[in-house]
């Protein structure tokens, strides 16, 4: 692992305060490394508009994956976001971290749409399952590690999981980053639409064009048949990173696993590990305190402290504070 290059990032970090309150919370790494964002908003608006180019550091079909990070790591996206703006922090921290990272788009009405992950998550099943094959065949790797946001760290991976044959033996660990395992309420608008009778309608609406939202609800009959016969697969390793202040996922505790025979689950709950940090869905996957959780679930044998600090919802950190 090229740790030396965390650690020279830590230090800029901390050294570098007036750069972070100008850049929203941006850490710079060495020369030679590339831009890692730590800023939703900035990182979103950066990239939302080019859904089919890959983020920094990810989809270099001619990476060999080394000794230290023999897995290669796949960037799933989340509901109405696109692979190039929600990883343009995680994917080019790995890629400096020297790992081969690989990132895709699915789930819209074409590969130019900026709004991608709203399709059938079924579907977004399929196109992750050969993503994974071809991954796996330009790269000669084994197995791969997974690491997604939303519904892409939680029923897109778990459904290709339980229902492909063979994705079990493909598949090292899957990391979900306030992923939405057991559905949401939306902060409460989805009961609150039953109780007013206005949710099948609304429905009935989503679910020619964007069924990913009806099938992410509480009780949808997706969840409940993705649920049945336990949460995991044998000889996977599953990680729950959730934060309280989740608006999307609600209850946050939703994206939480139970392991079955064979599969081990640590979640994560963040503000137990950093009180200061008010992360919310979206800025969590741009996190640097989840990140360094994604960092030592992908490597447990070289965990690094927790860069525990202020960390706001959509703009991401104030001061460091390690």
């Amino acid at each position: 692992m090229r740790r030396a290059t965390f650690r020279r990032a830590l230090l800029a970090g901390a050294t570098a305060t007036g750069l972070l309150a100008a850049t929203g919370g941006t850490v710079y790494g060495a020369d030679d490394s590339l831009h890692v964002e730590y800023n939703f908003t900035v990182g979103f608006t950066n990239g939302f508009h080019h859904p089919a180019e890959s983020p920094p550091g990810a989809d270099d079909w001619d990476c060999t994956p080394s000794a230290e990070h023999p897995e290669p790591v796949v960037l799933v996206h989340g509901t109405m976001e696109n692979m190039n703006d929600i990883w343009r922090g995680a994917a080019p921290l790995l890629a400096n971290e020297g790992y081969c990272v690989f990132a895709f788009s699915y789930g819209g009405s074409s590969a130019d749409d900026p709004v991608q992950g709203v399709g059938s998550m079924v579907d977004g099943a399929a196109v992750l399952a050969r993503f994974v094959d071809r991954v796996r065949a330009e790269t000669g790797a084994a197995e791969v590690d997974l690491v997604g946001h939303s519904q892409g760290g939680g029923p897109v991976p778990r459904y290709y999981l339980k229902n492909f044959p063979g994705a079990a033996d493909k598949v090292d660990q899957l990391i979900g980053i306030t992923p939405s395992n057991h559905g949401t309420t939306l902060s409460g608008i989805t009961e609150l639409g039953r109780v007013l009778h206005t949710l099948e309608p609304t429905n009935s609406l989503l679910q020619k064009d964007h069924p990913a939202l009806v099938e992410q609800q509480v009780g949808s009959d997706f969840n409940r048949a993705l649920d049945a016969g336990g949460d995991t697969v044998p000889g996977v390793d599953y990680t729950v990173i959730a934060t309280q202040y989740d608006e999307i996922v609600t209850p946050y505790t939703n994206g939480y696993l139970t392991a079955g025979p064979g599969a081990t689950v640590e979640n994560i709950h963040l503000q137990q590990t950093c009180w200061k940090d008010g992360t919310d869905h979206l800025e969590a996957s741009y996190d640097p305190v989840v990140l360094t959780h994604v960092l030592n679930s992908l490597d447990p044998q070289h965990k690094r402290p927790l860069p525990c600090q202020v960390v706001l919802p959509l703009t991401g950190p104030v001061i460091p504070t390690w």
